[in-house]
């Protein structure tokens, strides 16, 4: 038993990182279940036992990529509560993904307005919760007097990972023109979202670069 549950823990494995490199290379519109399996090394009725449509396999591709950053959050306690701290190594996890699913992403971003409304679906439903542990994050600080009160957790979330997102596609293109590092450009936006959300009299706000 447990020889046949390890066996289709490494099907789907293989069919999840073969997913995404056709979604990568191909499209989401573009990628077939057959070429998917054919990339897997399976066929395609073994593919369906696992997922039962291409948006099955879409979902799953992307909360691979989101796992690292999702187990992270998933604990409140092991937030220390300085925002600064916390911000920081989310942004380093962040960062990590960005540049380990960077193909997938441009491909999502290339196609964006393509999509069709289900894979768009998907994708939004697959990466919710991650945003919302961020989200609830910023809310629990607002509570403790430590974020604003009248900042609205939402559209700061998007900004925050608007940035890290703009600065891993510069780097990978050398569009940035300064001689600064990766580290510098996280930590400067860390810095500076710390610096806007935090309360005036909030110790977070004597962080220096």
């Amino acid at each position: 038993m447990n020889k046949i549950i390890r066996s289709s823990t490494l099907t789907r494995t293989r069919l999840i990182e073969a997913a995404s490199q056709v979604f990568a290379s191909l499209g989401v519109q573009g990628a077939t279940t057959r070429e998917i399996a054919r990339v897997a090394g399976v066929n395609e009725v073994t593919l369906f036992r696992h997922f039962a449509s291409k948006e099955q396999l879409l979902r799953a591709v992307i909360k691979n990529a989101l796992a690292l950053q999702t187990e992270a959050l998933a604990y409140p306690e092991a937030w220390t509560q300085d925002l600064k701290i916390d911000l920081t190594q989310y942004a380093y996890l962040y960062n990590t993904m960005l540049e380990t699913q960077e193909d997938l992403i441009r491909t999502f971003i290339g196609e964006a307005k393509r999509h069709p409304d289900a894979a768009k679906q998907v994708i939004q439903e697959a990466s919710k919760p991650l945003g919302e542990k961020l989200i609830a994050y910023l809310q629990s600080s607002q509570k403790r007097g430590s974020v604003r009160a009248d900042l609205d957790p939402f559209p700061a979330v998007d900004m925050f990972t608007g940035m890290l997102l703009a600065g891993m596609l510069c780097r990978s293109v050398k569009f940035n023109q300064g001689s600064y590092s990766c580290e510098e450009y996280i930590e400067t936006c860390v810095d500076i979202f710390v610096r806007g959300i935090s309360t005036p009299d909030s110790s977070q706000c004597h962080c220096k670069l």
